[in-house]
C-alpha cells in the first residue's frame, strides 16, 4: 500500500449527542452515523452506555458540517441533536499522600498502590507515539531513564499503558518478591484499563497518572484469586490511588491563530480575555497592514467565539482553531466552588451518574 493513513494534529474533544426525532428512524440514523464514519475519518461515532449516539469532532465548525452531511446525505433523517460538550481528562497533580489498599470481595487479596502525575512532556511524548507499549524494552526504559529521571529498574517493569492499551497512563510493578504475580498481571491490568477510560472524578479517561502496584498478598489457592476476584478490586485501588493524589481536571485547549488588520488588534484581546484565552504572540506579516496573533483558547470557551470576534472587529479578522494540548484546569475538584468542580458535576448529571464525586470510603479499605 502506498496509501498511509494520515495523522491529524486535531484529536475529537467536542461531543454532540443525536438522536431521530421519529425513533421507528432508529436504523436509519445508525446506517447513517456508519457511513459518516467512513466518510469522515476524522469524525468518532460512539455509542454510550446509556444508549445515546453520540459524535466526536475537532471542534463547532466541524461538528455542524457533519451534522448537516448526516441529516442530508447519510442518514436523510430529521435529527435532533444536543448542545456540544467538552471532553475533559482527568489526572493527579501530586504523589498519593497513603499507600492505598484494597481488599477483594472475598477478603483473601490484597492490592497496595500509589499514583503519581508524570514529568512534563511524558503524555505528549506517549501521544506522539516516541514511548509506547510496542517499544523494545530496554529502549523504552533507557529513554524514560535519560530523558525523565526515571529508575531504570521501574521503567522496565511497565506492565501496561492505558486506557486501551495506548493511552497516556502507566501502570508499573515496584513490588519485590510477590508470589504468583505474573497470574494476577492480566487481571489488574483490565482493572487498570477499565480505571483509566472511566476514571474516579467524573468517568472521563486520565491522562498523565502513573501507577505504581507496591505489595499485593494473595490468596495460595488459585481459585481465590481469579479476574473476578482482582479486577474489580485493583480498579478500586486505583481510583482510591488517585483520589488520594489531589485530583484535578484538564481540559481541551486551541492554539488560535487570527489574521487582522493592525486597528482591531484591541477588539482581539478583549474577545479573548472574556474566553480565558491568553495571547502568546504578535507579529507584524511583512509588507502588509495585517497582524497575526497566536492565543490559547480553552475549547469550552470557543463555541460562538468566531461569531463574537467578527462582531469586536467589524468582520475583520479571521481565526483559525486547531487543538494543541491539555491544560490542568486551575481549582479543587473537591472545593464547591470552584469551577472544576462545577464541571465535574454536570458531567456526572450529563452521564447520568450519582452526584458528587463518589467518597474515598468507598475504594480505600482498611488492614
Amino acid at each position: 500500500h502506498n496509501m498511509r493513513v494520515m495523522k491529524f494534529s486535531v484529536s475529537p474533544v467536542v461531543r454532540v449527542a443525536v438522536e431521530a426525532k421519529n425513533p421507528a428512524d432508529l436504523p436509519k440514523l445508525v446506517e447513517g452515523l456508519k457511513r459518516l464514519a467512513k466518510s469522515d475519518p476524522m469524525v468518532q461515532c460512539i455509542i454510550e452506555e446509556s444508549g445515546e449516539h453520540i459524535i466526536a469532532g475537532a471542534g463547532e465548525l466541524h461538528l455542524e458540517i457533519c451534522l448537516k452531511d448526516l441529516e442530508e446525505d447519510h442518514a436523510c433523517i430529521p435529527i435532533k441533536k444536543s448542545d456540544p460538550v467538552v471532553s475533559y481528562r482527568e489526572t493527579v497533580s501530586e504523589e498519593s499522600n497513603v499507600l492505598c489498599l484494597s481488599k477483594s470481595p472475598n477478603k483473601h487479596n490484597r492490592l497496595y498502590m500509589k499514583a503519581r502525575p508524570f514529568p512534563d512532556g511524558l503524555a505528549e511524548d506517549i501521544d506522539k507515539g516516541e514511548v509506547s507499549a510496542r517499544q523494545e524494552l530496554k529502549a523504552r526504559a533507557r529513554y524514560l531513564a535519560e530523558k525523565y529521571e526515571w529508575d531504570v529498574a521501574e521503567a522496565r517493569k511497565i506492565w501496561c499503558f492505558g486506557p486501551d492499551g495506548t493511552g497516556p497512563n502507566i501502570l508499573t510493578d515496584i513490588t519485590k518478591g510477590v508470589q504468583y504475580l505474573n497470574e494476577i498481571k492480566d487481571s489488574v491490568v483490565a482493572g487498570f484499563q477499565w480505571a483509566t477510560k472511566e476514571g474516579a472524578l467524573c468517568e472521563e479517561n486520565m491522562r498523565g497518572v502513573r501507577f505504581d502496584v507496591h505489595d499485593v498478598t494473595l490468596h495460595a489457592d488459585a481459585i481465590h484469586r481469579g479476574g473476578g476476584q482482582i479486577i474489580p478490586t485493583a480498579r478500586r485501588c486505583l481510583y482510591a490511588s488517585v483520589l488520594t493524589a489531589q485530583p484535578r481536571l484538564m481540559e481541551p485547549i486551541y492554539l488560535v491563530e487570527i489574521q487582522c488588520p493592525e486597528q482591531v488588534v484591541g477588539g482581539i484581546y478583549g474577545v479573548l480575555n472574556r474566553k480565558r484565552g491568553h495571547v502568546f504572540e504578535e507579529s507584524q506579516v511583512a509588507g502588509t497592514p495585517m497582524f497575526v496573533v497566536k492565543a490559547y483558547l480553552p475549547v469550552n470557551e470557543s463555541f460562538g467565539f468566531t461569531a463574537d470576534l467578527r462582531s469586536n472587529t467589524g468582520g475583520q479578522a479571521f481565526p483559525q482553531c486547531v487543538f494543541d494540548h491539555w491544560q490542568i484546569l486551575p481549582g479543587d475538584p473537591f472545593d464547591n466552588s470552584s469551577r472544576p468542580s462545577q464541571v465535574v458535576a454536570e458531567t456526572r448529571k450529563r452521564k447520568g451518574l450519582k452526584e458528587g464525586i463518589p467518597a474515598l470510603d468507598n475504594f480505600l479499605d482498611k488492614l
